[in-house]
Formats: structure tokens, sequence, C-alpha cells
């Protein structure tokens, strides 16, 4: 598919999500499934790996990620109690926040535990979009503001610039989608072509693909993962 029509494709298919999840993030219990819309279903045709060595972090990550394609097969926004730690819902559903929470716990990181307790300890540090008065170790990891919170308190923030040589394999991208509804993926090893722009893993609204938006959105947020 030519880029400019993939990119028509993928602002349609955003603004079609954002009415139908609203202003409250990625997960929202009130919101249902975003419908198909067009893009390519996995890689492009003649996508190269960056190069880098296979057992880097960042690598890893992103291989982490696209384990998840053709497992995680539709969008799921419903609130579920979780059991705690390492809580999930069922992995052939979820939303752009599990495509990242699943890979950082193949890398020892359980989000769902990490965000619970700087949230029990910091509170009053993060957002206040939803209502609450306290953490819910059910949601709050799973909402796109609270993790962009907790990354920046990491360390893990990079600048978020318009070179495509600036995102590396396993780089956490956030971005506003039309409607303002906050979405974010992971920066893939492979490229469009030798030097091009890096793919993305994410899921929005089809289950977790691996496609060509990095600049398609406007990017909210850059972070690299501190991975030991």
């Amino acid at each position: 598919m030519h880029r400019a029509a993939c990119q028509r494709g993928w602002r349609v298919a955003a603004m079609l999500f954002a009415m139908q999840c609203g202003l409250v993030g990625c997960s929202d219990s009130s919101a249902q499934a975003a419908p198909r819309a067009p893009g390519p279903a996995s890689a492009p045709a003649g996508a190269h790996a960056s190069g880098a060595a296979a057992t880097t972090p960042g690598i890893a990550l992103a291989s982490a990620a696209r384990r998840q394609i053709g497992v995680t097969v539709s969008y799921d926004p419903a609130y579920v109690r979780l059991p705690y730690p390492g809580g999930d819902v069922p992995a052939s559903r979820g939303v752009c926040t599990d495509v990242v929470i699943r890979a950082l716990r193949a890398q020892h990181i359980d989000l769902q535990q990490r965000v619970h307790e700087d949230m029990r300890a910091h509170f009053a540090e993060y957002p206040k979009k939803w209502g609450l008065r306290g953490p819910d170790r059910n949601i709050d990891h799973r909402r796109v503001p609270n993790l962009q919170t907790w990354f920046e308190r990491q360390g893990w923030s990079v600048p978020v610039t318009s070179r495509a040589a600036d995102y590396r394999a396993g780089d956490l991208v956030t971005w506003m989608l039309p409607g303002n509804l906050p979405h974010i993926g992971i920066v893939s090893d492979r490229r469009t072509r030798p030097g091009g722009t890096p793919l993305i893993i994410h899921n929005i609204g089809r289950g977790t693909r691996e496609e060509d938006i990095l600049f398609v959105h406007t990017i909210t947020g850059h972070y690299r993962p501190v991975l030991l």
C-alpha cells in the first residue's frame, strides 16, 4: 500500500477509535472495541531489521512484543479485576498498553506492580483524569498517561524528534490520536527499508500488529527503558 494511502487509512481508523473510546485513555470500561480499518496487517514487504545485535535489551523487548502478533487479535478496553501482581486479561485481547505490559513482563518488569507501588506512595504525582481518590491496581497501569508519568519518574524520557534514526528498537512511543485519545506502542527492530522509518508494534484496535505509523500521529512522548 502506498504510504500516503496507508496514513489516510490510519487517520480514519484513529478517528473512529477516538469516537468510541472517548477521552479517558487507552483503556476504559465504557468503550467498545474499535472497528477494523484499512492498513497493513504486519511488517510491509521489504521491511528490514535494523542490524542491531539480536541479544540487545531493545531487540529482546521488540521481539517480546512481536510474539503477541496473531495471539492478541482484538481490542477490548473493558474494566477487568485482575490478580495481583502479574495480572492480565486473556492473551487474545487487550488494549495498546497491554502490548507494552506483556513485553516488559517478558523482561521481568511488572508494570502492574511497579505502577501501583509508585502510585500508592506518590499518588499526587499522577494524572487526575478519572476521578479516582486512590490507586486501582486493576487499571492504573493500563492507562497511557499513568505509564507516561511512571516512565518519566524512572528517567526513561528521551527527546521527541522527527528523525527516524533517533528511535531505537525497544523504545516506547506515545501519541495523541484524533479526539484527544492517548496511544502507545513499541519501536520495532524492523524498518520500512534500510535506513528508513522504524515500524511500530502496537494495538490500535485490531489486535497486535507491526506497522509503519511512527510519524502518522502527533508524538507526545519517547522513552527508552532501562532493562537490567
